[in-house]
């Protein structure tokens, strides 16, 4: 409170929401005071609202902004609150307020027109339409820009809208997540909302939000992953970097974020899916699932991944992931062994390919598994690499198309280009779900190549995440023996033949497409030194 006037009042609030918030409230009060009132002694307010820089002393405050308040206080109706454009501009219509313009008036003193806007409630928003079976089968994630712990110096605000803005960018990354705009969640940010106002409001299923605070050139942060479905804290973590990190283009703080998010949201809706009954999950719980389920060494877990993505298809008949995920969970029953190659398997994987073009023709993610399904059970790298190129044609960021380029490249002994090929997969997917499986495909590209101390460092990150997944794990041992290095070579040999008992190098060898015989011979010549069968 500034000043009383008799009939009126002065208030200055720090922030334009807070002070259309409470002209609202005020409003709100007297007329519920006003209900045991008669008509000659109700009471009603006319409030006006401009945001504008003040002089400030002990006893006022000054400044043509002051006055042009005051002023338009005389355009609102009793009960009414009426704002300037520039306040207007720093609310969100649907959130803090609705609208109504009342076009450029005329005011005393003033010699130019002012745009003003009488404002009342924000009411519901319009119902939003369903989403397709597309848009549920990706988590929807919010980031609010961070808010500054510091809350007496307003100079450190950008850092926390460069923060959000940094966490978006390499979120958007993620094909697993489907990341609310910048512009709709800096409309949250200083302002309080629940939880399933927030999921209303945003269509979003988590949100990210955080604090900061400045000291000696460095920004600690302290981030909360919130499951909007819960009001849960999935995670809160707690991390510093210096301020020159957070204006760099691939910001390494952001990407670190990221990770921990995508992991996190990964690891939880695995929890449920193993832990309730399929009908009652969301579409991308069940997709986020099946697809870490399926990259894993376990039977059981492989099994489960099939009768989900099989659920998904059939809740989702329209959707084309589904069945482009279910046609290389026979690539990859294949290549880790399950069964053996076959015609059936590959008409199976084919028919489900066929299925997803079907309902999107331009399914980028049906035809890089495609080019996949003909480079590892059909062996026509011709064929394949007709695929892959179709779906880099319609879409040079599949980054699926690029690692499974990789894979073609290098079983034509193209050794740099399927190293090329690898990295741009992990660059435009750095945060895939399927993030050990990039870089086991990275690390046999770099093996095709020689690179050797660079194949053994992306197979023992690859492993990290899985230690069983067996193409990582032979890559890895053809590598140690390259390098040198056969003890631990027969170490992981005895791993995959643990994994795959029935392996031998003629065996191995016969299963590479035509046109890879010589890169085939190379490895099997490795396989035997570590102790695999001939």
């Amino acid at each position: 409170m500034v000043k009383s006037l008799g009939d009126g009042m002065l208030v200055e609030f720090a922030a334009v929401h807070d002070a259309a918030g409470a002209a609202l409230e005020m409003n709100a009060r007297m007329a519920a005071s006003n209900i045991s009132r008669d008509a000659a002694s109700a009471m009603y307010l006319r409030i006006g609202i401009h945001v504008a820089d003040v002089l400030v002393d002990d006893v006022d405050v000054y400044g043509v902004g002051v006055n042009l308040a005051a002023r338009v206080a005389t355009l609102a109706g009793p009960g009414e609150v009426v704002v300037t454009a520039d306040a207007r501009d720093q609310l969100v219509v649907g959130l803090d307020v609705d609208v109504e313009d009342m076009g450029d008036c005329y005011l005393k003193h003033i010699e130019d027109p002012v745009r003003a806007y009488r404002v009342g409630p924000a009411q519901a928003p319009p119902t939003l339409l369903p989403a397709s079976g597309a848009d549920t089968l990706l988590a929807g994630i919010a980031v609010v820009p961070f808010t500054c712990a510091d809350d007496d110096d307003p100079a450190r605000d950008p850092i926390g809208e460069l923060l959000a803005e940094s966490v978006i960018a390499s979120l958007s990354r993620s094909k697993a997540l489907r990341v609310i705009s910048r512009l709709s969640t800096a409309a949250l940010r200083s302002r309080a909302r629940k939880p399933h106002e927030i999921k209303a409001l945003l269509g979003a299923t988590f949100v990210v939000s955080g604090s900061y605070r400045v000291s000696g050139g460095r920004v600690f942060l302290r981030v909360d992953l919130v499951d909007l479905r819960n009001d849960n804290s999935m995670w809160v973590k707690e991390l510093n970097a210096s301020l020159g990190d957070l204006v760099q283009p691939d910001c390494s703080t952001a990407s670190l974020i990221c990770e921990a998010i995508v992991d996190a949201i990964s690891s939880k809706e695995l929890v449920r899916v193993r832990s309730a009954p399929l009908p009652t999950l969301e579409g991308f719980s069940l997709q986020l699932a099946a697809i870490a389920l399926m990259h894993r060494s376990s039977r059981h877990d492989f099994q489960r991944s099939r009768e989900i993505l099989e659920y998904l298809a059939e809740r989702y008949p329209r959707a084309a992931e589904p069945r482009a995920w279910l046609a290389k969970w026979y690539v990859l029953r294949v290549t880790g062994a399950f069964v053996e190659i076959s015609a059936g398997e590959a008409g199976r994987a084919l028919d489900n390919t066929g299925r997803a073009l079907h309902a999107l023709p331009d399914c980028t993610l049906a035809l890089a598994v495609e080019g996949f399904v003909y480079c590892h059970m059909l062996r026509d790298l011709d064929t394949a690499d007709e695929r892959l190129d179709l779906a880099l044609a319609l879409n040079p960021n599949e980054s699926l198309a690029w690692l499974y380029k990789c894979v073609t490249q290098g079983f034509r002994g193209a050794g740099h280009e399927a190293v090329a090929c690898a990295e741009r997969a992990i660059r435009l997917s750095p945060l895939d779900p399927m993030r050990h499986y990039y870089l086991g495909l990275a690390a046999s590209a770099a093996l095709a190549v020689g690179y050797l101390d660079r194949t053994i460092e992306l197979a023992r990150h690859a492993l990290s995440v899985n230690r069983n997944h067996l193409p990582t794990l032979r890559a890895l041992t053809i590598a140690q023996v390259e390098n040198g290095d056969v003890v631990q070579a027969r170490a992981t040999a005895q791993r995959v033949m643990a994994l795959e008992p029935r392996l031998t190098v003629r065996d191995y060898i016969a299963r590479g497409p035509k046109g890879s015989e010589g890169t085939r011979v190379r490895y099997g010549a490795a396989l035997a030194h570590a102790g695999v069968p001939q």
